[in-house]
């Protein structure tokens, strides 16, 4: 499908996910979650994060960007205590990443407290840190939201399988996909 069509097709899904009577049904789909993944090509990302630009006011969005985020905790606490932790848990590398996690719960609890709907973007950058979309969806914080998360997830599908970055296998637990 053409990224026009495709993309407003997708667009028209999410803005019926997100409006209030459509909640409970969120929640059903998602096994109780309360996050939304939008999915599409990687290699489309500028586009479709361009688009969402595009939607913030009308849809009372707040786009978060993990890069940027990732960036921040990084010079937070230095390169090196990275590097060091992680050849450390070269296995588990999650668990240098925990503090990062809570930024992002942090982030995603500020937004949803301006009673707008946060929108996690440039999830990508969260390859190689161990952090899995279900670690944040599953969080207590994000279930309890009050508004859906939603996360821009560079993945596709395939034989009723999710793939992040097209190749990882990812988890669908605890959310409605928008494919």
């Amino acid at each position: 499908m053409a990224f026009i069509d495709e993309h407003k097709a997708k667009f028209d899904n999410l803005r019926a996910s997100l409006e209030i009577q459509n909640r409970d049904q969120l929640r059903r789909k998602a096994n109780g979650g309360n996050s939304i993944i939008f999915i599409y090509p990687p290699k489309e990302e500028k586009l479709y994060l361009n688009k969402l630009t595009e939607f913030d006011d009308q849809l009372n969005l707040v786009q978060i960007d993990i890069a940027k985020l990732l960036i921040e905790f990084i010079d937070e606490v230095s390169i090196e205590s990275i590097e060091r932790k992680y050849s450390i848990f070269k296995a588990t590398p999650h668990k240098v990443f925990l503090p990062f996690v809570q930024r992002i719960i942090k982030a995603i609890q500020k937004v949803n407290d301006e009673g707008k709907s946060p929108v996690l973007v440039r999830t990508g950058a969260l390859y190689g840190t161990g952090i899995e979309n279900v670690n944040i969806m599953e969080n207590k914080v994000v279930m309890g939201l009050t508004h859906p998360l939603i996360i821009f997830y560079p993945s596709k599908t395939e034989n009723g399988n999710l793939y992040f970055l097209n190749f990882k296998p990812a988890s669908k637990y605890r959310c409605t996909v928008i494919d």
